[in-house]
Formats: C-alpha cells, structure tokens, sequence
C-alpha cells in the first residue's frame, strides 16, 4: 500500500510539473546580431527584464546570429506566427516605403534627436504604417550610426567608393544610395559577409561600429572610414500570434521594449566610443570621410524619396524641424 501510495504521489507531482511547464508561453524572440553586438546586448537585457516581471506566466528566448534566419526571412516568420519577435532594422523600408525615412543620408543629427524623431514621428506615422502590413512595433531600438569598411583604399569622398563592391542590407534604397555615390552594391544578408569579404567577392561593406566588430569582419578589412552616413534604428516587431498572447504578457513586452529605448541609446554611444579603439587595435587603418562632399552627393536619394514617397516631404520636414539648434 505504501508503495502504491509512493507511486501516486510521484505520478501527482510528475503531472502538476507538466502542467505547470505547459502553462508557460515561450516567446521567440529572433534577430541577426553576432554575440557582443548591442542587438544581443540589448536583447538579452530586454528578456532579463521582462521575464523577472512575467514570473513563470510567460519566457522571452532569444535567439541570436541569424539562427531562425536573416532578416527578410525573420519578416515571413513574423507574418506566419512561427517567431513572435524581431529586430528588423533597413529591411523595414521593404515592408513600407516611409521606412526609408531612415535611408536619407545625414538626416538624423545625434541621438537626442533620433530619440525626439522616435517619439514625434515612428511612433505616430511608422507604427499605423507597419500595423497596416501586419506587423505590431512594441519598440524603437539602436542599429546605429554606420561606417564603411574596405580592402581597396580609404574612403574620402563619393568618388573613392568607385567600383568598389560593397556589401548592403537588404533593401533598395541603400542601394540606390550607393550607386549614386560611384560603387557597386549588392544586398546580402549579414551572416554571409565574412565569407564574402575574405574570399573577395565583396571589397567592403558598411554598418555600425559594434556590428561590424561582433561580426569580426575587422579581420577580412584593412580600411575603415568615418562616415556616419545614416543612422538606422531598430524595430522591436511583432506578427501574426502577438494577439494570441495572454493581455497581461502584452503589455509586459511593450512596456519592457519601450523602457530599453533609452538603454539602447545610452548603450549605443558607450559601445560606439569603446569599440573604435577595439578597431584601432585591430590594425585597421582609420580616417574620417569629407562629409560636406558626401551630404552634396546625396541630393538625388533625397529626391527619389520625395518623389516615391507619400507625404515624404513633410516627415523630412519633421525630422529636421525636430534636428537640434545649431
């Protein structure tokens, strides 16, 4: 009898344990970013704090370097419901094109002013936007300031980036911008960029300081240059099962992403300033880009967009209305 009393109460606790485990939601949260990136940073905060609040009710797993896919593909699991989260950055502009608000060279000042154009401008125009696609933006992130690597010489002015292959986020207006500038540039998505700069299928490639660097393509490039040719922000995404989601777990995630917008930007600047000299040390060669010459060689993206986009005009006219006194 005792036995079979012993043996109930072992199969009870067993049973409550896979009940308890079932009522837990995982929720997927899936980006491109290498380890050491301020996307993992930032990430793995976010499901620190988040999942402290939710207390066993729901798990945010990240899901790093690209393992559920790049970032085109992270859009389709979104639109399925197979990822609950994402971290989409220039890949936006393909979804919407007012995303490429944030493909215009030189428009976003510093991040006192992305963070005034976050509020005043994404949250009120992008949000309704990109909800109109599918997609439930619970946040605005950093990608951030982008500089250009390459094995060729260093990048001065428009006219250095001649015939030079770089590598590009996917979307077209990166694309555009570059071609106006002289080089030839072709979408790829991050995770098959070593490869392709230390075979020398691509000469070089641009993005932030901490992408690049968490990426190591610091040790298949000799030259970085100093551009700061556009700022891209990163959007904290949901799709098809965030309102399959319990209530409560929504507004747990909302108010976590939009509480590490300012971490993101604090994080961002440190991250910029401490891996500079990480790059340095690396043995790149380093110089800043004439940048006069480059804001006069942008005018045609410039536009392009007013042309292509509804109501470009008046966001480009918000934004630098928002731009800082000078």
């Amino acid at each position: 009898m005792k036995t079979l009393k012993a043996g109930l109460l072992a199969l009870a606790l067993m049973a409550g344990i896979s009940h308890a485990n079932a009522q837990e939601v995982q929720i997927k949260f899936a980006h491109v970013g290498e380890p050491d990136s301020l996307f993992a940073d930032v990430s793995q905060e976010f499901a620190k704090r988040a999942n402290e609040k939710l207390a066993g009710e729901a798990k945010v797993v990240v899901y790093g370097s690209s393992q559920l896919g790049g970032d085109s593909e992270l859009l389709k699991k979104l639109k399925l419901g197979t990822v609950d989260l994402a971290l989409p950055s220039t890949v936006m502009s393909s979804v919407a094109p007012q995303f490429a608000l944030f493909e215009m060279p030189y428009l976003i000042a510093d991040r006192d002013h992305m963070a005034r154009v976050r509020d005043e401008v994404v949250r009120p125009q992008l949000y309704p936007v990109a909800a109109s696609r599918g997609y439930h933006i619970i946040g605005v992130w950093e990608n951030g300031f982008r500089q250009i690597t390459n094995n060729v010489h260093p990048i001065n002015t428009p006219a250095d980036l001649s015939g030079i292959k770089l590598r590009v986020p996917q979307g077209v207006w990166r694309v555009e911008m570059f071609k106006s500038y002289g080089a030839n540039p072709s979408p790829m998505a991050l995770s098959e960029v070593f490869v392709a700069l230390q075979t020398g299928a691509m000469d070089g490639q641009e993005n932030p300081l901490v992408q690049t660097y968490a990426s190591r393509l610091q040790e298949v490039q000799e030259y970085l240059s100093l551009s700061d040719h556009i700022y891209t922000p990163a959007f904290v995404t949901a799709g098809m099962s965030w309102n399959r989601l319990p209530e409560h777990v929504r507004e747990v995630l909302q108010q976590t992403a939009m509480e590490m917008e300012s971490y993101a930007l604090e994080q961002g600047a440190k991250l910029d300033e401490e891996t500079l000299a990480k790059m340095r040390d690396a043995g790149l060669q380093i110089n800043k880009v004439d940048r006069q010459a480059f804001i006069d060689a942008s005018q045609s993206v410039y536009d392009k967009f007013i042309k292509d986009v509804d109501g470009g005009q008046e966001m480009l006219d918000k934004v630098r209305e928002l731009q800082p006194a000078s």
